[in-house]
C-alpha cells in the first residue's frame, strides 16, 4: 500500500491542492524510484514551487512534476535561507527521546543540569571539548560514541563502550592520551552502530554535536563559558515556567 502524502501549507504560502498533490507524487515517484514513498508535499511562499521531503531530505519541483531541484532556497526580502531553516526542524533531536541507553554517563558535582554529546574519539576538537569541558560541573553529561572518522574511531569506541568502566576509559583517552585496551569480546557492540544509524538520520555530520536539555543542538566545540551560560539560561526558563 502507498504511504500516505501530508499536504502542508508553508508560511505565507498559497495551499496546495488534493489535485497537485496527486499529480507531483504520482510523476515523481514515476520518474524518479529514489523518491518513492514521498512523505510530505507543502507549497512554498514562491509561486509555482513545491517543497517535496523525502525523509529529512527536502527537493523542489513544478506543479507538474516536470522539474526536480536539489539545493537551497532563499528568501531574499526576509534574508532566509528556507531549506536550512526546513531541515533544521526535521532533524531537531528532543532531549528525552534520547537513546540514554546506548550512552555512557558523566556526573560531575550533583549532576543537576542535563546534556548530551555525540563523539568521535578520533576527533581534535573533542578531545578539546572534554578538557574544556572540566570546568563546567553539577552537570550530566550523555556521552555517544560517534565513531565518523574512519575504522581506527570505530575500534577505539568498540574498547572504550565494551571496557569495564567506560566513562573513566574515555577519560583516559581524551584527557590523557592513555590508549583503550584491545577487547576480544563485546556483548553489546550494536549500541555504537545504533548510533551512528541515529546520527546519520538526524544528520549529525560532525563531531561534536551537543544536544542540551532545551532540545537545542549546537554543532561544534564551544568553549566552557558558553556551554555554562547555555545551562544557566535553561535552568532559569525552567524556573520561570
Amino acid at each position: 500500500m502507498a504511504a500516505a502524502t501530508a499536504v502542508v501549507v508553508a508560511q505565507d504560502a498559497k495551499p496546495v491542492s488534493d489535485a497537485q498533490a496527486k499529480t507531483i507524487r504520482s510523476t515523481l515517484e514515476q520518474r524518479v524510484p529514489q523518491l518513492a514513498g514521498i512523505e510530505e508535499i507543502r507549497a512554498t511562499p514562491m509561486d509555482g514551487l513545491f517543497e517535496v521531503r523525502h525523509g529529512t531530505n527536502v527537493f523542489y519541483t513544478t506543479a507538474t512534476g516536470d522539474f526536480l531541484i536539489s539545493g537551497e532556497l532563499f528568501d531574499t526580502k526576509n534574508a532566509q535561507n528556507l531549506t536550512e531553516k526546513r531541515i533544521n526542524e526535521l532533524t531537531a533531536i528532543n532531549f528525552s527521546e534520547l537513546p540514554i541507553d546506548d550512552a555512557f554517563t558523566i556526573v560531575r558535582g550533583d549532576g543537576s543540569r542535563k546534556m548530551a554529546i555525540f563523539e568521535d574519539p578520533n576527533c581534535g576538537y573533542c578531545k578539546r571539548f572534554e578538557k574544556n569541558m572540566l570546568a563546567v560541573d553539577n552537570v550530566t553529561i550523555h556521552v555517544f560514541l560517534y565513531p565518523i572518522l574512519g575504522q581506527d574511531s570505530v575500534e577505539k569506541s568498540r574498547n572504550i563502550w565494551c571496557s569495564a568502566k567506560p566513562q573513566e576509559t574515555w577519560d583516559a583517552w581524551m584527557l590523557d592520551g592513555k590508549t583503550p585496551a584491545k577487547l576480544d569480546a563485546c556483548d553489546n557492540v550494536d549500541a555504537i552502530q545504533r548510533n551512528v544509524a541515529f546520527g546519520r538520520n538526524y544528520k549529525i555530520t560532525g563531531t561534536p554535536t551537543i544536544v542540551f536539555e532545551d532540545n537545542t543542538r549546537v554543532p561544534g566545540a564551544i568553549e566552557a563559558p558558553q556551554v555554562e551560560q547555555k545551562l544557566q539560561a535553561i535552568a532559569a526558563s525552567s524556573k520561570g515556567s
